[in-house]
């Protein structure tokens, strides 16, 4: 694929600035929901959706589609507002997150929305589940790619290393990890509950192909993603530096914001703070 023009990235930028209008908007509305890392992989799913993938949104279920895993399933609201602006559902649905009656809850439900590819929630699981598809595309001849989102609080846990030596193994080149690497978790910093780092060298170590990426710098996303399809002989993970809650000035880097929906008030800033209408 040719190289990004000046005029994509900004397109892709404002993409991924309306994509954080709707994340906030969709959790002050419902009252529900997890800002902090939905913010911090808006520029990820911006690139993927709206540059990378291979997908129709008028047929979800397309056999020969790229499959997206969003591993860290509590960042729901962010997939949700991706998948509206690319045209999977209408983005009035938005409006509707975590009510009993919605297809689109906290934690994403593959039978109830259309390009959700699995539900995600219990962490660890994602890039097991990736590995599979990836398996699968090759036993089949297929040429599609698998793309897996993962939470740098998920890395903690041991599946996730077990799938890393497994897809290591098997030489799965046609899978490719994205590390949102905000270092903030749920209950603090990963320096507080329990540190990743030297995270690069860990995944070397294991036998997979390392980018090293500002997360939100779209240039750099859209060129490691690029980067990644010609990796052969072995998977790739994009380590992509992130700020949890991205663009709202209150929110960034704060683990209170991992799992709280603003107040009227507080959405109001946000909203501010990211330059929404209305």
């Amino acid at each position: 694929m040719s190289a990004l023009t000046d005029e994509e990235v900004r397109r892709l930028e404002e993409t991924a600035r309306r994509i954080r209008c709707h994340i906030v908007r969709t959790i002050g509305g419902a009252g529900v929901g997890h800002p902090g890392g939905s913010l911090s992989a808006a520029d990820i799913l911006t690139a993927l959706y709206f540059r990378v993938l291979r997908v129709d949104p008028q047929r979800p279920n397309w056999e020969d589609r790229d499959r997206f895993i969003l591993s860290k399933g509590h960042g729901a609201a962010g997939l949700y507002a991706t998948l509206a602006e690319r045209g999977f559902f209408p983005v009035e649905w938005l409006q509707t997150f975590g009510r009993l009656e919605s297809p689109l809850q906290v934690h994403p439900d593959m039978h109830l929305v259309p390009g959700v590819e699995i539900s995600s929630g219990a962490l660890g699981l994602g890039l097991s589940m990736a590995l599979g598809m990836a398996l699968a595309a090759r036993l089949d001849g297929k040429a599609y790619r698998v793309y897996c989102l993962i939470g740098d609080g998920e890395n903690q846990e041991g599946q996730i290393w077990e799938a890393a030596a497994s897809a290591a193994h098997y030489k799965v080149d046609n899978l490719t990890a994205i590390l949102d690497y905000n270092r903030v978790q749920l209950m603090g910093t990963l320096d507080e509950v329990l540190e990743l780092d030297p995270i690069v060298a860990k995944w070397r170590a294991f036998n997979w192909e390392v980018k090293e990426i500002d997360g939100h710098d779209m240039r750099q996303i859209v060129t490691a993603l690029e980067e990644a399809k010609e990796v052969k002989g072995r998977p790739c993970i994009i380590i992509a530096h992130t700020v949890k809650g991205k663009g709202v000035s209150y929110m960034e880097g704060q683990a209170a914001w991992h799992g709280k929906a603003p107040n009227a008030e507080q959405l109001a800033r946000a909203l501010a703070d990211l330059g929404c209408q209305g």
